[in-house]
């Protein structure tokens, strides 16, 4: 079953099923080639006129026009695209490459983990260079009874598949383009206490560390990750790691530490291949002798 990101006529598509590679689907629009165009009917004729001038051996020849070439693809900045549960999420994929007459129209298929799949098209912004933007999200749409949103088993690494037009109507497919990671949003939270409290007693550091569960539309708490606790004394701009506690059943953190300075305490999670960063804003502790 297809499935819309968009309203229909928008180009983009979405959802959990596998599309075909836009190589095929569109080859009845246009079929991927070599440089056996009409162009190369030009090229001789050219050819001809300049050897009735006495024209070089080189130009009675004639040279050959490369073929076009997709170079890479560059997505959302060279960043993760990290989605969370209540709002879409807009990124740019451009896709770069070359060609003798320049590069003219893109479709970008973007392709992940248990069908995920994403697609659109853009006419290219120079000879060497063609944007476009996608949407993705992980909320119901509103009045609908079928969703379009991402699953759970989406999230992971993504690849990036284009079909390029040249100005002069040859096409250019490269599977594989690039990747990126399309991760689930994660939050912190953070409590040292008590507060104020006497240099050298013990203080309690709390959190917890939970991630959008992009089923059932919440965050919930994510079970035996690593999460560092880290200090920035009052007046530094650097925190440093102290401890390294794993999250609970429930996401929950919690370790002693003793009281030495005034200061901020954080927990600071580094991510996942399926989960994005998140740290904790500092908490403050004012410590007393």
């Amino acid at each position: 079953m297809s499935r819309f990101a968009v309203p229909p006529g928008d180009g983009q598509r979405g959802g959990r099923d596998i599309a075909p590679d836009i190589a095929a689907a569109r080859a009845g629009r246009r079929t991927p080639v070599g440089r056996v165009t009409s162009r190369g009917v030009v090229v001789g004729a050219v050819a001809v006129l300049l050897a009735g001038v006495g024209a070089s051996a080189d130009a009675v020849s004639g040279t050959a026009p490369s073929d076009p070439v997709v170079s890479g693809a560059t997505v959302n900045s060279g960043h993760d695209v990290i989605v969370g549960i209540t709002h879409n999420v807009q990124f740019p994929v451009t896709v770069t490459g070359s060609d003798d007459s320049g590069l003219s129209f893109a479709d970008v298929d973007l392709k992940g983990p248990h069908g995920g799949f994403y697609t659109t098209d853009a006419f290219c912004e120079s000879t060497t260079a063609c944007t476009m933007g996608f949407t993705v999200n992980a909320h119901p749409a509103p009045g609908s009874d079928d969703p379009v949103d991402l699953a759970n088993a989406n999230a992971g690494t993504w690849s990036v598949d284009a079909l390029v037009d040249t100005n002069d109507g040859v096409s250019v497919f490269a599977r594989g383009v690039a990747s990126f990671g399309l991760k689930r949003a994660a939050q912190l939270t953070v409590n040292a206490a008590p507060e104020p409290v006497a240099k050298g007693a013990r203080i309690t550091v709390t959190g917890k560390l939970v991630r959008a569960n992009w089923d059932t539309y919440r965050y919930a708490g994510y079970t035996g990750q690593s999460v560092k606790l880290q200090f920035r004394p009052k007046d530094s701009n650097t925190y440093t790691t102290v401890a390294t506690v794993n999250t609970s059943s429930t996401g929950t953190l919690r370790t002693t530490v003793k009281a030495v300075k005034d200061g901020y305490w954080r927990w600071n999670f580094t991510g996942t291949n399926t989960t994005g960063p998140a740290k904790a804003t500092g908490d403050y502790v004012d410590v007393r002798s």
